[in-house]
């Protein structure tokens, strides 16, 4: 599950950002319903300040695996609410639900779900053995469902479209990242149109940022 806000929303963070801009000059007498878009072309498109783009932020609600999620806390500059595994007990609070990739050959499948279910019922040992959650999660693998909250300004958000969507990231957080971009893409914008999914690293980290 990915929260993006609607367009509507999308043109309001950008008004935002003009608003924000227009302050050094003293110019937001000059701000109207529709001048965003060229405001931002000028000053950030064409003159590189990007800087106004962190005045706005986006908040996003996402389901992966603790994978996944190791690689995505990486990123700096931002605000993280994750699922628990200290505190969740998913012998009481929840079932524990895990992620296949989505490219595992197909004669890996039976191996895949044999260790997870090992997994499973080793967790679900410990815990009825009055061992506290936070010491059997160390039986869970990667591949367990997590629920993570992200929050980024929409400058910070470039960057990690910039880097999580290319050739060379792995193939399940470009299987987040990909359709989290299209919905930006849709939604804001302007900021994140130069961006292709499945382009090279080294000519992405060439794109302002």
């Amino acid at each position: 599950m990915m929260d993006v806000p609607d367009q509507e929303a999308g043109i309001v963070l950008l008004r935002k950002i003009e608003w924000c801009g227009r302050i050094s000059h003293r110019s937001e007498e000059a701000q109207i319903d529709y001048s965003w878009e060229k405001f931002l072309r000028n000053v950030v498109l064409s003159h590189g300040d990007w800087s106004i783009t962190e005045h706005a932020s986006v908040t996003v609600d996402a389901t992966v695996d603790r994978g996944v999620s190791h690689e995505w806390v990486r990123h700096r500059l931002g605000s993280y609410t994750q699922e628990s595994t200290r505190f969740v007990n998913y012998q009481k609070k929840l079932p524990a639900r895990f992620i296949q990739p989505s490219d595992l050959p197909d004669d890996c499948h039976a191996l895949w779900h044999q260790t997870i279910a090992s997994c499973e019922a080793g967790y679900a040992t410990l815990i009825a053995m009055g061992v506290t959650p936070q010491i059997a999660r160390s039986l869970f693998p990667n591949a367990l469902s997590s629920r993570l909250v992200v929050t980024y300004n929409l400058r910070n958000w470039r960057h990690f479209f910039l880097m999580r969507t290319t050739r060379e990231s792995h193939p399940q957080i470009r299987e987040v990242a990909i359709p989290l971009l299209q919905e930006f893409q849709r939604k804001i914008p302007l900021l994140y149109e130069d961006i292709e999914p499945g382009a090279r690293q080294a000519d992405n980290l060439m794109k302002p940022r």
